[in-house]
C-alpha cells in the first residue's frame, strides 16, 4: 500500500533495531508485538494515542539496566500487532494485556501504561487484580473520573475532550492519515507540552508516529477504542462496565501527570485516588503536557524504579 506522499508503509517501518528484542506473542486470540530487554520482575508499559511501541524506547534499556525485564506492546491495532476489525472495549482491551502477561510467562507485571495505555492499566488492574503486581499511570485520570468529568465539567473537561468528539465521525480515519498523517503531528503538538513541542526531538517523534499511523488499519483501530468508550456511555455493556470499574483498586498506584496537560486536565485526574484502596501517589509534574515519558523522561524513569521497587 503507498500513502499519498508515495510512500509504501508496513508494519517493518516500527520494527527499530536496538538494544532489544522484537517478538510476536499469541495472547486473547490476537497476535501482539512486543519489544524487550533485560531479565528480572517485569515491567510492561502500555502506550498512548497517536503513538506506538516507541514510546517507551528511552525507558526500556534504562529499565532493564536497572534489573528488570522491560516489555513494550504495541496495543491491539497499533503498529506491528494485529489489527481486527472489533475488540476495541475496555474488557477486551483489558483481556489482551491480562492474556500477554501469562503468554510471556509471568505470573505478574508492574504495569505502566499513558494516555490510552494508562486508562487500560487501569482497567486491568481492577479486572485482573491478581496480575499486577504495581500501577503507574501518566497523563491518565481513572476511566470513570474521566467519564464523570466531560459530563459535569463542561468548560473544562468536555471542552479539552471535543478533538476526541471528532474522532465519532465515520472515516474520521482519512482525514487523520492525510498528507502523511499530519493530523497526527497536529494531535501530538496540541497536547505537548510548549517547551517539548518546540524541541529537534519533538519533530524526530512525531515523524515516527505518522509513519506507524500510514500502516493499512492502523488509524482506523485507534479510533476505535475513542468510539467504543463514547457510544458505550448509552449502552447496556457500557453500563456494565462502569459497574465492575467501581470496585476499588488493590494495586499500590503512582499517578504522575503533567500540569500544561489539555487533554486529560489535572483537575480530572487529581480524584482518581478515591478508587484506591492500596497505597497510591499522586504527582504533578510542571510545564509537563499529554506525554510525561518524553517531555521529563528522566524523572519518570526515577518515579518508576522507585514504584517498582518499593
Amino acid at each position: 500500500m503507498t500513502d499519498q506522499r508515495g510512500e509504501a508503509v508496513d508494519e517493518s517501518c516500527v520494527l527499530t533495531e536496538g538494544p532489544w528484542t522484537h517478538r510476536f506473542v499469541g495472547a486473547n486470540g490476537s497476535r501482539f508485538h512486543v519489544v524487550e530487554a533485560g531479565t528480572g520482575p517485569m515491567v510492561l508499559f502500555l502506550h498512548g494515542f497517536p503513538e506506538h511501541w516507541w514510546a517507551w524506547h528511552q525507558m526500556l534499556p534504562a529499565v532493564a539496566d536497572a534489573g528488570f525485564r522491560a516489555v513494550a506492546v504495541d496495543l491491539r491495532g497499533y503498529g506491528a500487532s494485529d489489527k481486527p476489525p472489533r475488540g476495541y472495549d475496555g474488557y477486551t482491551l483489558a483481556a489482551d494485556i491480562a492474556g500477554l502477561i501469562r503468554a510471556l510467562g509471568e505470573r505478574s507485571a508492574t504495569l505502566v501504561g499513558s494516555g490510552v495505555g494508562g486508562m487500560v492499566a487501569w482497567t486491568v488492574a481492577s479486572f485482573h487484580a491478581s496480575l499486577v503486581r504495581r500501577l503507574v499511570v501518566l497523563g491518565a485520570p481513572h476511566p470513570l473520573r474521566l467519564r464523570a468529568a466531560i459530563f459535569a465539567d463542561p468548560r473544562g473537561q468536555f471542552a479539552a475532550s471535543t478533538p476526541a468528539l471528532k474522532f465519532q465521525l465515520p472515516r474520521y480515519e482519512h482525514v487523520l492519515t492525510r498528507d502523511g498523517a499530519a493530523g497526527v503531528e497536529e494531535i501530538l503538538r496540541r497536547w505537548a507540552g510548549p517547551s517539548w513541542a518546540a524541541s529537534a526531538d519533538f519533530e524526530a517523534y512525531a515523524e515516527r508516529c505518522r509513519e506507524a499511523m500510514r500502516i493499512p488499519q492502523a488509524a482506523f483501530c485507534a479510533l476505535e477504542g475513542y468510539r467504543w468508550a463514547f457510544r458505550s456511555v448509552l449502552r447496556l455493556h457500557g453500563y456494565r462496565f462502569v459497574r465492575l470499574m467501581q470496585k476499588p483498586l488493590v494495586t499500590p498506584t503512582l499517578q504522575l501527570h503533567g500540569a500544561a496537560d489539555i487533554a486529560a486536565l489535572p483537575r480530572t485526574a487529581l480524584g482518581s485516588g478515591r478508587y484506591v484502596v492500596a497505597p497510591y501517589e499522586w504527582r504533578l509534574l510542571d510545564g509537563v503536557g499529554h506525554f510525561p515519558h518524553l517531555e521529563a523522561p528522566e524523572v519518570v524513569l526515577g518515579e518508576i524504579l522507585r514504584w517498582a521497587k518499593s
